[in-house]
């Protein structure tokens, strides 16, 4: 067997498939075409240039012709200029910078600017790095330090056993010592590389340096043009091997650090583009086509794609005049097809013809999935993935092959708005280049983001024959091409793999055949509003509807106006299906026709229908539709009372990959529901996805979707609850793993519950005393054990600052559209230490589908220090925050001035996390709630049975400091008793992430707190069971009155005697510290000055022992005399101990400059140069640019 297996040829051709799209023996035909003379915008995490295969095309080009950030995440202010004293310069991280002497530079005059490695640096990098500066840097001499200074504790202890004071601060000295590195150790944060920055003019272009080796050396450090001049980077070190390049803006006042944020970029481009000269197998599917590589992944956002990034981006790709754009990213959106982002790729796809490829998502199995831009824009080729045999074995490993299949998790259509969603399918996987600090050339990576980019290699390759040979083509031939050449498989719904997987080959001869005029223009089909007819919930397919189609021509651009005259298409329509009716014949010319179409979803089974209308034009028909309608019914099951408002399905077969769905009319009053699984097999285990989504009007599906990965043993049981919407139809989908071996058959049971709030959201205001809400039980006996948990506090800012400006020379639109910014400042006070959550309430889960271009906000302290940074989704960017005080700068940006403006006053909001959960009283009766009596505890509710409860407020001591009025508390009620009751009213799964909710929020609003009285412990006094008549009272207030007297005076004189020992220990420690730093300078008076000296430090000694008397030393008032008397008896372990206390009190760079002057005085280089490099990122110059 085993020489069998090594006999084997290895399935390259499965590493990164070519062979099923027809990609393969189309390069067989036309080996010249491979995507020569074709630009493809990879808009992603960046691509690294020295990744394998990123060097040159096949004909000898460079492969990437630009490299750009566009979200800002790299962009450091040179706005400083500095002149050259003696060719050296100070940097702005405080280091001393060498210019060498071969540079050029004209006007003699540099930008400095600094940024911190870690800012740039892709997460798993930054991971690495910390782990190997820990390990390499830090650990080694530490431990030597530390293992120092316990063996000279051990032996002062060993050696002196004589309590005297100088042995006591000897003692206390060592002490210090240990329990510093101790601390230093348990506190240990590495700041990471701080890099300084110089920009120059050479007198013909900008250049750049970057201190990489932060040692001051330029020599050493690699000067650098804008890439796409000479297609120059450079590298961060042999450990790093993070390759980067620059760019730079705005006269030299920015630049630009152009760095991979992950390894996704580079893994797309390699299977695009990527060409290996010695190893043709390892190629990518257009290896004869070049890159513009556009960072849209913001790093500070670890890599989400951001508004600016994105319509910047498309600025970029309409400027490269680019044919192709590849984008594999993508989020669900509440609204298809709009937005400002959207808008701005349909210009660029309608009026530049650059053909924009994306995926379709990774949010399957159910249907409706498909995220946005790639299944809801009309004007992006949305891709499926596929896995196909060979994939199975090559990438995979798997034991033997299975037929070709979706992926599970590849996103499914219909849009919402009932547009098919995925346009075409390509493979799923590759195994393929990565960056070089990965340390890894090639890893295996899929999802649809691996789909888009071998679709794209793909038409690249159409797109470079067609140039080859001056045949004209626009985005609509192109599309059209693809989706009526696509092969379908019989196996896979069209919802999944849309018209089926690409097929390069026959697309390529489709449009060299078919020439027509006709076949150049767009269709534009709208339903209303909609794309499409999707009738998914009960109502919809209760009766026949009538539908008006509008049909209109969309013309290339700059199509002649003769030629739009003239069109005249005389078109067929054709419906395979009995349920729909359409017109015959529609003639069309140069304007929206309108034609009805009749559905009649009566006669259908339960289930999932799927038609089309198609037009063809009667002079080609074998060319196929010139455009579709798409139409899908759903007919959903009912369940009742007499199944117990269950269904269940017995000794179900699954084959591997095998969907089954179910669409289900929630019955009314229903809110959760349950699904057990149990396996019937004894000898498999198997992975299943249960997945269920509800589709409500301007949602996105994530707002109502449940979905979990689960792994059943043989024999094994599972049960999960979800919450759901009555009255609307739910698909739930149950399917077997796409990689399983083996079938298997399992039985499964959905069961609904209902316990409905008369409230969707409990609003209680504390004035109120008592609320009341109202719970039925809607379809069975169900268990109630009604509890309210408040969570956070959340406190609202208005902007102290709102300031409006246009923007940069990389933010105008085609024909000068300029773009502007408004930045917002708010302040707000954190009061402890804790977790918060910034977001903009009015633009927040709103990113593609946005009016206005993008939302940035980034939070800083008083130093201006950044802290954290988040936009659309605020869940996903929670940070802590130490006590103190910050500012929020908040960015939106728009081509309209105006409509920013009226955002000037905008309404921010920080959620703050509570250490502990707060719970509200809920009792069973008003009287009960009034009289602060027994709580409600569990109780049983029988069908249609109706329970009030009411709420009492929360004692003003349990309210969280820094919380009042224009505050709320927020959390959630659940009322189940069981488990799986109130697992399905808490926050959402993760596969919600973004669009994380509770089912029933609560928010409890805040007044004012009680007004205290000044003797307010003399009010426990009325307690007393025996009165006291007026001459006791006036005794013992007479008694009080001098007790205070005594102590207050006695307190105001030890606070007196206190501050004057200070100020005198302070003035002879600073005599005798001045004088040690004379020390060796020339003395007449030698003699006289020790005597003087001694007589000072007896003095100092003195007045040090008499401080301790009456305070302790880490009395605030104390610090800075301890802390020098220290300094004087050269004990520097007690004087970084006092230094550190006073950064604690008091954290400024001078107080920090003291703690790092005494670590080296201590030897502790190691704990010196990580603090020194804390400086710079603690106390930045100004705020960091957006």
């Amino acid at each position: 067997m085993a020489t069998a297996a090594t006999e084997e040829p290895f399935p390259f051709h499965g590493l990164l498939p070519k062979k099923e799209t027809g990609a393969a023996s189309f390069l067989c035909r036309y080996p010249e075409y491979d995507g020569r003379g074709v630009l493809i915008a990879v808009l992603d995490t960046g691509v690294d240039p020295g990744a394998p295969g990123m060097q040159v095309t096949s004909d000898g080009k460079p492969k990437i012709v630009d490299i750009i950030d566009t979200t800002g995440s790299g962009d450091v202010n040179t706005a400083t200029i500095v002149e050259p004293k003696d060719g050296e310069i100070v940097g702005l991280s405080g280091r001393v910078l060498k210019i060498p002497a071969s540079w050029t530079n004209p006007s003699g005059r540099y930008h400095v600017g600094i940024k911190n490695g870690y800012d740039f640096y892709p997460k798993a990098l930054k991971e690495r790095i910390q782990k190997e500066r820990k390990e390499k840097i830090w650990d080694p001499v530490h431990r030597v330090a530390l293992a120092e200074a316990c063996r000279k504790q051990e032996e002062f202890d060993v050696a002196n056993n004589c309590p005297s004071q100088a042995n006591k601060l000897i003692k206390e000295e060592l002490q210090s010592q240990v329990e510093l590195l101790n601390s230093f150790e348990k506190k240990y944060s590495d700041p990471g590389p701080v890099y300084d920055c110089l920009v120059w003019h050479d007198g013909e272009v900008w250049r750049a340096c970057i201190d990489s080796n932060e040692d001051g050396d330029l020599s050493k450090s690699t000067v650098l043009r804008n890439y796409k001049e000479a297609q120059e980077y450079g590298s961060f070190g042999t450990a790093e091997m993070l390759n980067y390049s620059v760019n730079i803006y705005d006269d030299g006042n920015l630049l630009s650090i152009v760095t991979s944020g992950g390894a996704h970029g580079t893994h797309v481009a390699s299977i695009a583009a990527g060409h290996f000269p010695e190893e043709p197998e390892r190629n990518g599917v257009a290896p004869g086509a070049q890159i513009l590589s556009i960072k849209i992944g913001d790093t500070r956002l670890s890599t989400m794609e951001t508004g600016t990034g994105l319509i910047r981006a498309m600025i970029e790709v309409i400027n490269h005049k680019c044919d192709l754009v590849n984008y594999s990213y993508g989020e669900a959106t509440h609204w298809p097809n709009s937005g400002r982002i959207c808008e701005v790729i349909n210009e660029a796809v309608w009026k530049h013809n650059i053909i924009y490829v994306s995926s379709a998502g990774n949010n399957g199995p159910c249907l409706s999935t498909v995220g946005c831009p790639g299944g809801t824009t009309s004007s992006v080729i949305g891709v499926g993935a596929y896995v196909s045999p060979d994939m199975m074995v090559a990438e995979y490993s798997l034991r033997e092959k299975l037929p070709a299949n979706q992926y599970t998790w590849s996103s499914r259509g219909p849009s919402a708005d009932g547009a098919l969603g995925v346009s075409i399918s390509a493979p799923g996987g590759a195994i393929a280049s990565v960056p070089n600090w990965t340390l890894r050339g090639t890893q295996l990576m899929n999802g649809t983001s691996m789909s888009s980019p071998n679709a794209c290699g793909g038409i690249a390759l159409i797109l470079s024959g067609l140039k080859a040979n001056n045949v004209n083509y626009t985005v609509h031939s192109v599309r059209r091409a693809l989706e009526n050449t696509a092969v379908k498989a019989d196996n896979i719904e069209v919802f999944a793999q849309g018209h089926g997987v690409i097929q390069v080959d026959k697309a390529y001869d489709y449009l060299v055949q078919n020439t027509s005029f006709a076949n150049k223009l767009g269709f534009t089909v709208t339903i209303g509003n909609n794309r499409g007819i999707y009738l998914r919930d009960p109502v919809q397919v209760a009766a026949p509807s009538d539908h008006g189609v509008g049909i209109e021509p969309v013309f290339p651009e700059n199509t002649e106006n003769s030629e739009k005259i003239s069109l005249q298409l005389h078109l067929a329509l054709t419906s395979n299906s009995s349920w729909v009716q359409c017109p015959s014949h529609l003639e069309l010319m140069n304007q929206c026709r309108h034609i009805n179409i009749r559905v009649d979803p009566r006669g259908l089974r339960e289930g999932l229908h799927y038609t089309e209308v198609c037009g063809y034009d009667i002079a080609s028909p074998n060319a196929g539709p010139l455009f579709r309608v798409p139409i899908t019914a759903v007919i959903a099951a009912k369940v009742n009372e007499s199944s117990h408002y269950d269904l269940a399905f017995t000794d179900v077969h699954f084959k591997p990959g095998q969907i089954r769905r179910h669409f289900i009319e929630v019955p009314e009053g229903a809110t959760w529901a349950e699904v057990t699984v149990c396996s019937c097999s004894s000898e498999v285990s198997a992975k299943f996805v249960l997945h269920a989504v509800q589709l409500v009007k301007q949602r996105a599906y994530r707002s109502h979707e449940f979905y979990k990965f689960c792994s059943l043993p043989e024999k094994g049981t599972l049960t999960e609850a979800f919450p759901v919407l009555n009255g609307k139809a739910i698909e739930f989908c149950i399917a077997r793993w796409w990689a399983s071996l083996s079938d298997v058959n399992i039985d499964y049971t959905i069961s609904f519950h209902g316990i409905v709030c008369t409230a969707p959201q409990l609003n209680i205001h504390a004035s109120e005393g008592i609320n009341r809400f109202d719970v039925q039980s809607s379809l069975k006996y169900e268990d109630l054990a009604p509890c309210i948990t408040l969570k956070s506090w959340v406190q609202t800012l208005r902007p102290l600052s709102a300031k409006t400006k246009p923007l940069g020379s990389r933010d105008i639109l085609p024909n000068n559209r300029q773009l502007y910014e408004m930045i917002l400042t708010y302040n707000f006070h954190q009061p402890k230490s804790g977790e918060v959550t910034p977001s903009c309430p009015l633009l927040c889960e709103l990113l593609y589908e946005s009016e206005f271009d993008s939302q940035l906000w980034i939070i800083f302290d008083q130093n201006k220090r950044q802290m954290g940074s988040g936009d659309a989704y605020p869940h996903q960017y929670s940070l802590k925050l130490e006590k103190g005080d910050y500012t929020i700068r908040l960015q939106i940006r728009h081509e309209q001035i105006s409509d920013l403006e009226r955002l000037k006053d905008l309404p921010f909001i920080v959620s703050h996390r509570l250490s502990n959960t707060l719970s509200l009283d809920i009792h069973e009766s008003h009287s009960l709630a009034l009289l602060g009596k027994k709580k409600s505890s569990n109780l049983t509710l029988p069908p249609k049975y109706n329970q009030p409860f009411f709420v009492t407020s929360l004692p003003d001591d349990k309210i969280p400091k820094g919380a009042g009025p224009g505050c709320y508390l927020a959390g959630s009620l659940t009322l189940s008793k069981t488990e799986l009751g109130k697992k399905a009213g808490q926050s959402a799964a993760k596969r919600q992430g973004k669009f994380k909710k509770d089912v029933i929020p609560v928010h409890y609003y805040l007044i004012p707190p009680p007004t205290k009285t000044k003797n307010g412990s003399k009010d426990k006094e009325k307690d007393l069971e025996k009165e006291k008549d007026f001459k006791e009272e006036f005794t013992e207030a007479l008694r009080d009155l001098k007790i205070q007297w005594m102590t207050n005076d006695m307190d105001k004189q030890k606070s007196t005697l206190v501050d004057a020992l200070c100020r005198k220990g302070c003035a002879l420690a600073d005599h005798l510290l001045q004088a040690q730093d004379q020390d060796g300078a020339v003395s007449s008076d030698v003699e006289g000055r020790e005597d003087e000296g001694e007589s000072i430090l007896d003095s100092l000694t003195e007045t040090f022992w008499e401080t301790t008397k009456w305070t302790d030393l880490f009395d605030n008032k104390v610090l800075t005399f301890a802390y020098k008397h220290a300094l004087v008896n050269k004990m520097y372990g007690r004087g970084l101990k006092f230094a550190t206390k006073l950064v604690e009190e008091k954290p400024t760079k001078e107080n920090w400059k003291n703690c790092i002057q005494l670590m080296k005085l201590l030897g502790w280089t190691h704990c010196a140069s990580f603090t020194e490099n804390w400086l710079p990122i603690m106390y930045p110059p100004d705020y960091c640019v957006f």
